[in-house]
């Protein structure tokens, strides 16, 4: 069959004929891949730098999909990492990580925006108290993710969105997906911006981290009428960088939580729990993130072709 393979973390994968996979465990099913999108979680994965990525080569990336199974029912499917990855005619999954899509649910949609929607989704609804009303803030707003997590945040109940991020071309088009307030992070005066725009903020959605969360943090504290009112920084993306210097005052003086949202805090159980509803909101229209659709034998060409942050690439084999 045919596949993309990564055989070296310093290039991109190559479309290459392998062989097909087998089912060796009780719960292992081969699923015929229809849709697998190309996620910053896939890039890093097959470039060997995620956190959870394998260093055995070769391996065929992508870490989610839609497919079919045997039967022909029409499935969501999560593999994390396997030597089996989903960017092939097929691949082998458990059958436990499989969801069933109605009929409602387009292939490339589900395949583009399961996995950055689920990135603020499912900690939303799963680990962060979050209730209606609540003030949110996104950093990094404006890539597929954030731009999810703004129409998330607003769908879940919250009385207040800010969206910031470092373009303001890119910021302005987020008022109009449920954004009340736009902060761009390159302003001189970012204490001002944030008490403008986010004051008393309840959650932070993190998706940058490094110099830009290390810079906001502050801002952000500075702006709430009351220390004691808790503030969760929920950190998921670290694409700015993957450390911050933080003030040990700011945990003393202020109610201040924060926590993470990744593969290894969250069971695959407790993301495929979440993944019907999710699933429904996608297919209602109410969520959506712009997929490019290209051939996977185009993957090489592809993988590092400049795609705005806003676009989600899907291979279809």
């Amino acid at each position: 069959m045919h596949a993309a393979l990564v055989t070296s973390f310093d290039a991109p994968p190559r479309y290459a004929v392998i062989d097909p996979p087998s089912a060796t465990e009780p719960d292992d099913v081969v699923i015929d891949v229809v849709a697998a999108a190309l996620h910053p979680r896939v890039r890093s994965g097959a470039a060997g730098a995620h956190y959870a990525s394998s260093t055995a080569l070769p391996v065929v990336p992508g870490i989610d999909g839609v497919g079919r199974l045997p039967d022909g029912e029409r499935v969501y499917f999560l593999t994390l990492d396997s030597a089996h990855g989903t960017m092939a005619e097929q691949t082998v999954v458990r059958r436990e990580r499989c969801v069933a899509l109605p009929d409602g649910a387009a292939d490339i949609a589900v395949a583009a925006a399961i996995n950055p929607a689920m990135s603020s989704w499912v900690p939303l609804r799963h680990r962060v108290a979050m209730r209606p009303g609540h003030r949110v803030l996104v950093l990094g707003a404006t890539g597929s993710a954030g731009r999810l997590a703004v129409q998330i945040a607003r769908r879940l109940g919250a009385g207040w969105v800010a969206a910031a991020g470092r373009d303001p071309a890119k910021l302005a088009p987020l008022s109009d997906v449920g954004a009340d307030a736009l902060i761009c992070l390159g302003t001189n005066d970012l204490a001002s911006a944030v008490l403008d725009a986010a004051a008393d903020t309840d959650i932070v959605i993190d998706y940058l981290w490094g110099p830009p969360a290390q810079a906001l943090l502050p801002a952000v504290l500075a702006a709430r009428s009351d220390p004691a009112r808790p503030l969760t920084w929920l950190h998921i993306g670290a694409i700015a960088g993957p450390a911050i210097s933080l003030p040990s005052a700011a945990l003393r003086a202020h109610n201040l939580t924060i926590t993470g949202s990744g593969q290894g805090s969250i069971a695959a159980a407790e993301f495929l729990a979440q993944i019907p509803a999710l699933v429904a909101e996608i297919a209602s229209g109410a969520l959506a993130v712009d997929a490019l659709p290209l051939p996977l034998a185009e993957v090489e060409s592809a993988w590092n072709a400049p795609v705005s942050r806003e676009h989600r690439v899907v291979f279809v084999p």
